[in-house]
């Protein structure tokens, strides 16, 4: 037994999955992390019981009028099945006896074994999967792992494993697809391939717009074959051995969405988008015509590029590294790292574009530009192995420049866990706009530490009359210490999640510790 657990901890990979484990038990709060997840949540229960997949009283704030009048949520079901296991397992363990005196509490049982089991599952495979590609890119272990960790530490990823939308989910399964789909471009093995495209298809049940992915996974293998100078007929016979395959698994999926949209909706043919444009402007027929799609091309293509409440470049430092590595570097890149950098690029374009006239444009209720911020992470990744892999090949100000960018990431997003994450956004409807919501956080941070909320102007009617809301917005945003707080919880039971929670902490510096070791030891 203890020569195989040395074995396990001997590989990169298994350190890295038990770091990101770790990580991700200790940054959760217990809850779903929004509306759209609850609403999520309500179609799985609903996929199982006889509830409602949209509670009546929800209509119209939320919710879509389908067949037999009916009120469906629009949202794709692929979330909403990932949920499945977890619920049923939640549900029947809130009915125990042990937590009767707990019912009817914030955050439930059923969302906590939810929230945690699913949050956890999805980080692990994620960071396991971006080491196990950037190896397969051929970045060695030291290169590979510093560039696990800084998508876990230094991109929105981070956040989004403490508040469970879906762009975490997205994000695992298109790293997924692009690893396998390298993977058969490189040693032709078509299980591979298979395997890819089964990860980016089950994607469009997800949100239907990640077609852009897969669209983006076929650009990047055909970019490597014209980048490595390959031949006109090599170039056709991969093509046609990629659609073969490719394409019946893309069909596979997209007509299980369509399915699901023809049982809601009673078509195949559109989208939830103009059903719901159609439906709100019968409630207000003040509405534009061309609503939802009403937002002017100005404000949907620079908001997530300059705004300081949505910058993809605020939230995501990283991406600022990458492309000025891409610049600096570009002749000396291999043909699949100019793939990969052209195409992350063309793909965060064409995310910005696409939802550039869409009413909410910047994800609303969301840290971040939630609809961009997974194409940004795929680009922000690459900047920690591009930045070793080429240090001595970088002047001393640009590797200086490169490790103060990495500092400031992670600062950033471990300051984006320490709050509930619309703090900023109620607080701006007090404040005005625009607001710079980075710097809003660690102000809002400063003053819990130093008991200056009501002093600097921090409160405000939006969370503090509401008790809940008021304890998510001054309580660090941590299940142990949101329980703590809740007298329905036994003293003894908060006093021992707490020092659990430290006790994992430490546990977790002692592994990224360990990664720092193997990481050194495989350099040399």
């Amino acid at each position: 037994m203890r020569a195989r657990l040395h074995t396990f901890f001997r590989r990169p990979a298994s350190l890295l999955g038990v770091a990101a484990f770790l990580t991700a038990l200790l940054v959760q709060s217990g809850e779903l992390g929004s509306s759209d997840t609850m609403h999520r949540l309500q179609a799985t229960h609903s996929f199982w019981t006889s509830k409602p997949a949209v509670p009546p009283e929800d209509y119209p704030d939320f919710g879509l009028i389908g067949r037999h009048g009916r009120i469906y949520g629009w949202y794709g079901m692929g979330q909403s099945l990932l949920m499945l296991p977890p619920d049923i397992a939640g549900t029947y363990l809130e009915r125990l006896p042990v937590f009767a005196d707990y019912e009817g509490s914030d955050p439930s049982v059923r969302d906590m074994v939810v929230s945690v089991t699913t949050n956890s599952l999805v980080c692990v495979l994620a960071i396991l999967m971006c080491f196990h590609f950037l190896r397969l890119l051929e970045f060695n272990a030291r290169q590979a792992m510093a560039g696990a960790l800084g998508l876990l530490f230094g991109t929105t990823f981070l956040h989004y494993t403490q508040n469970m939308m879906e762009n975490n989910l997205i994000m695992l399964l298109t790293l997924t697809g692009f690893r396998f789909q390298y993977e058969w471009l490189r040693i032709g093995r078509q299980r591979s391939l298979f395997y890819g495209s089964l990860a980016l298809g089950a994607n469009l049940l997800t949100r239907l717009t990640t077609a852009l992915d897969l669209v983006a996974a076929g650009l990047f293998l055909l970019m490597v074959l014209v980048m490595e100078k390959a031949g006109w007929k090599e170039i056709q016979a991969r093509l046609r051995a990629y659609l073969k395959i490719a394409a019946p698994c893309y069909a596979f999926f997209f007509a299980i969405d369509r399915a699901y949209q023809y049982y809601r909706f009673g078509s195949v043919l559109n989208t939830y988008l103009s059903i719901f444009g159609e439906q709100q402007k019968l409630l207000d027929p003040t509405l534009p015509a061309n609503f939802p799609w009403s937002t002017p091309w100005r404000a949907g293509l620079l908001g997530p590029l300059i705004t300081p409440e949505k910058s993809i470049f605020l939230f995501d430092p990283l991406i600022v590294l990458s492309l000025l590595l891409a610049v600096v570097l570009w002749k000396r890149l291999r043909p699949e790292m100019r793939a990969w950098l052209t195409v992350t690029v063309l793909l965060v374009a064409a995310y910005i574009i696409f939802y550039a006239r869409y009413v909410v444009w910047s994800g609303d209720f969301a840290w971040g530009d939630r609809y961009v911020s997974t194409a940004v992470e795929l680009l922000a990744m690459m900047s920690v192995p591009l930045l070793l892999r080429h240090r001595q090949q970088l002047r001393p100000l640009w590797r200086r420049a490169g490790t103060v960018l990495v500092v400031v990431s992670v600062c950033l997003q471990l300051a984006s866990l320490a709050f509930w994450y619309p703090l900023e956004i109620y607080q701006m409807k007090t404040l005005g706009h625009p607001t710079f919501v980075i710097g809003l956080r660690f102000e809002n941070i400063a003053a819990g530490a130093l008991g200056k909320v009501q002093a600097w102007g921090l409160r405000n009617s939006w969370t503090w009359d509401d008790p809940w809301q008021r304890l998510r917005s001054t309580t660090p945003y941590f299940l142990p210490f949101l329980l703590a707080k809740n007298p329905d919880v036994p003293r003894w039971l908060a006093h021992t999640l707490a020092i659990a929670w430290f006790g994992l902490l430490a546990v977790l510096l002692v592994m990224l510790a360990a990664i720092r070791r193997k990481a050194v030891a495989a350099e040399t």
